[in-house]
């Protein structure tokens, strides 16, 4: 796109003409090479001739001076359409954005169809087989450009432990998730040499520490080859309306950048030219999920399956809502032009947009107790064969919008910069109304547990809402793999209310295991038989594949290692003191970040091991 400006520009005459009016570019023009010239050229020709008023004279910052280049040639090449379209669009939207324009204009909201699972009942299972099935044509996309920062953590979030007992951090769950689909999936298929391949997306803040994270533990058991990372870069800030470019302001040459948001995880994969490998491969599927949620891949078999089996093109994970929840539906919109599509609805807009539309009560709650317009999480599966067929049409860009903060009621001019923001979600904006947009609805308490928020603000969350907290995140993994032992055939005792860093939970036996252990409901429901009970002080750790839990009665704490190929029977009555969990204050810092910002540790009083 950048070369139709060249072709205008050309009549400038290389030695300077272009500059004339701009005393500093033109002293400095020897320095730059031919390429160099060529920017200049395209940002005075966007209007941001601002950008130089501040150079000094040749002989001073010349390092700098080319040093701004090489940061403006990688915004020019890092963006669809280069810097011309990015400050294009950025014109477009921000005039709507003063203009009070509503995006949803001409659109009427209805509920769209999907698939609503309940987990462990004989369709549930079967999805799930078909999904297992499935695994190994698909490629996994984690987006990771995120620090812990939100949650009162220095690191990056996939360095978290999802939970304590066993310290497993996100990364590693997410990874012998994928490891254990694939030698399920290959095992129905009568081999195994696939691998899945599996993608993170990176930023900046992000990288250097996720490379650091795998290479120090082996990349968690996958090979080193299997794994790709893709480096997000940031996008240029916009100072006012007519999206002239930031200055940064601790360096005159440099352009001040903030994230463009998981939404580049598209043009990426595209650029990279790891969808057409893929595809090449007889791949057929891609999953996206996010950072922190210790449940999704409980889901994720059985939402494959409703991908293959419904042949769905977009698949969106989705809960069960509340009207008005602060979660965004997924919504059908028809436009009085014949358009439509199934996209995501942020809740603040969803509801006025149902009032303006001929429902006068809005987003309301219907027979079942929830919205029909289920809660988006974020997790995609989309068809490789359209997803590959689109984005060669959009190159992989997505519908952007921005947000900029005004410092008055005349909108003309902003407390601080602001920058294009895209989302990965809004992939199906663009997509032809033949596509087949689907979703899948599991409950949230096997499917959704964010870890986002820090204890102080977990503490304020109205009673009744999910905290989203690593405490929070936590318990949601004892209570899943308690609820699902139970429909499995143990008796589980309740859970007792406790209160931890101000956040009132249920505490569930401590239960964990291994992806390979148990990846899908019907494979942990043949590894239990006879009268099993687990009582609600306990911990329960199980390491192995073939482990088989037979007439067990625990009270206290059981780990069991089994080797690779070593069947181990586990049965009997196991009791001892176990372990306790003691109450930890966020603000202790003689506490690590990652157990202070849960409220508690756990000590480890008495156990027993079986080998």
């Amino acid at each position: 796109m950048a070369s139709s400006l060249h072709s205008n520009l050309s009549n400038l005459s290389i030695d300077g003409d272009f500059a004339s009016s701009l005393p500093n570019l033109q002293k400095n023009l020897h320095l730059l090479s031919p390429q160099q010239v060529e920017l200049a050229k395209i940002l005075l020709e966007l209007g941001q001739s601002h950008l130089f008023e501040h150079w000094a004279e040749p002989g001073v910052d010349d390092n700098e001076k080319k040093a701004f280049f090489d940061q403006v040639a990688r915004l020019n090449s890092s963006y669809p359409g280069g810097l011309a379209s990015y400050i294009k669009t950025a014109r477009g939207l921000l005039a709507d954005s003063k203009a009070g324009k509503n995006p949803f204009d001409g659109f009427t909201p209805s509920v769209p169809t999907g698939e609503v699972l309940t987990f462990g009942d004989d369709s549930f299972i079967s999805f799930e087989d078909r999904g297992v099935r499935e695994a190994r044509k698909a490629a996994f996309v984690l987006v990771a450009g995120g620090l812990g920062e939100r949650l009162g953590y220095n690191g990056i979030k996939v360095a978290l432990p999802a939970e304590t007992t066993t310290g497993t951090c996100f990364l590693q769950s997410y990874i012998e998730y994928v490891l254990a689909l694939q030698e399920a999936s290959n095992r129905l298929a009568g081999e195994s040499e696939t691998e899945i391949p599996f993608v993170i997306m990176t930023s900046d803040d992000t990288h250097t520490r996720t490379v650091a994270l795998l290479e120090s533990n082996s990349y968690f058991g996958m090979k080193p080859s299997q794994v790709k990372l893709l480096k997000q870069e940031k996008v240029a800030c916009l100072d006012d309306n007519e999206a002239r470019l930031a200055v940064d302001p601790h360096n005159k040459y440099r352009i001040q950048t903030k994230p463009h948001g998981h939404g580049d995880v598209h043009s990426l994969l595209y650029s990279s030219g790891l969808l057409q490998n893929w595809h090449n491969a007889g791949l057929r599927w891609v999953l996206f999920f996010q950072d922190t949620n210790g449940l999704l891949f409980k889901a994720i078999p059985a939402s494959l399956g409703v991908s293959a089996t419904r042949e769905y093109h977009v698949n969106s994970l989705a809960v069960p809502r509340k009207a008005k929840e602060a979660i965004g539906g997924i919504t059908r919109l028809t436009h009085t032009d014949g358009r439509s599509m199934v996209i995501n609805v942020e809740y603040n807009q969803l509801d006025p947009l149902l009032r303006a539309t001929g429902f006068p009560d809005g987003d309301v709650n219907n027979e079942t107790g929830y919205s029909p317009f289920p809660g988006n999480i974020n997790q995609l599966i989309l068809e490789l064969g359209s997803y590959i067929e689109e984005l060669s049409k959009t190159g992989g860009a997505i519908k952007e919008f921005v947000n900029p903060k005004y410092k008055d009621a005349t909108k003309t001019s902003f407390k601080s910069s602001t920058r294009l923001e895209c989302m990965m979600q809004d992939y199906p904006k663009t997509l032809p109304p033949s596509a087949r947009v689907g979703f899948t609805v599991m409950d949230s308490w096997v499917a959704y547990a964010p870890v986002k928020n820090n204890p102080e603000d977990a503490a304020k969350v109205p009673k009744g809402n999910p905290y989203h907290s690593a405490t929070s995140g936590e318990m949601a993994i004892y209570r899943a793999n308690s609820l699902i032992l139970g429909k499995a055939g143990v008796k589980v005792a309740d859970p007792v209310e406790q209160v931890f860093n101000g956040q009132e939970v249920e505490l569930w036996p401590r239960i964990t295991w291994k992806p390979k252990w148990g990846l899908t409901f019907s494979e942990i429901k043949s590894k239990i038989s006879g009268n099993c009970s687990i009582s609600q002080r306990s911990t329960l750790v199980i390491k192995g594949k073939s482990v088989y839990l037979k007439d067990l009665s625990l009270d206290g704490t059981l780990i069991v290692n089994a080797a690779e190929d070593a069947e181990v029977k586990v049965e009997g009555s196991v009791h001892n003191k176990g372990w306790t969990l003691e109450p930890v204050d966020y603000k202790d810092t003689s506490v690590p970040e990652e157990i202070r910002i849960r409220g508690f540790r756990i000590n480890k009083i008495e156990q027993e091991e079986r080998n």
